[in-house]
């Protein structure tokens, strides 16, 4: 992976990337909307050193090349938090050392006490998470960012599933990204979309991935934004 790969590039590598690893799967999964997806992202299984160093390198890069300026990363338990970790560690390596933080689900009455952990939240605060389901996880960060002082700026996710979001049931005409970025008034990166995963799937040489083409391209059709 170059270090000046562009945003399209990026996105092509990480794909293939993440089918690779088996992170990005196909088949017939059910949403959390009840819908039933022809492939799944679960983030979960980046669970080595190599795997999770990786995912890293693109979303730093991802990050460096949005041009985004943020002074520290906020991740969200419980997949923010290593993901925050991972990320930080991974702009130090390439000269932008950033502070991070995170939360503990369970406010703490002992030690230092409190829900959040790590750097003091302050400035402008980058959140980072895998994906954006529906924005809930979104706002209660805010709500611990600017409880803290400080200025939620953007959040970056490694896959955006550009698919219309459902609210108490109801369909939308917006993806849970577009909400974010319109409502909340937050920049949000992705490393990666379903038009990206569309576009590996119709040109790889990977038989078993490109075989899932045509569903793929039948659920974007039907639920795509």
């Amino acid at each position: 992976m170059s270090h000046t790969a562009t945003p399209s590039v990026l996105a092509q590598e990480f794909v293939a990337f993440a089918v690779d690893a088996g992170v990005l799967g196909f088949g017939e999964f059910k949403t959390k909307a009840g819908r039933l997806s022809p492939y799944f992202f679960n983030a979960g299984l980046f669970d080595d050193g190599l795997k999770l160093g990786r995912l890293a390198e693109f979303y730093a890069k991802t990050l460096l090349a949005s041009g985004l300026q943020f002074d520290m990363i906020f991740g969200p338990a419980y997949k923010g938090i290593t993901l925050a970790a991972a990320v930080s560690i991974e702009l130090a390596r390439l000269g932008h050392n950033k502070p991070f933080a995170y939360n503990r689900k369970e406010a703490k009455d002992h030690g230092e006490g409190g829900t959040l952990v790590g750097a003091p939240v302050k400035g402008q605060v980058l959140i980072i998470d895998d994906v954006i389901s529906a924005g809930t996880s979104v706002r209660e960060s805010i709500a611990m960012i600017k409880a803290a002082g400080a200025t939620p700026c953007g959040v970056a996710i490694a896959l955006d599933r550009q698919e219309k979001a459902v609210e108490n049931g109801v369909e939308s005409a917006k993806s849970a990204v577009q909400y974010v970025t319109e409502q909340l008034q937050l920049t949000v990166t992705a490393i990666a979309g379903l038009s990206d995963l569309l576009q590996y799937l119709q040109t790889t040489s990977n038989a078993v991935a490109s075989a899932h083409a045509a569903a793929v391209q039948a659920y974007r059709d039907r639920y795509g934004v």
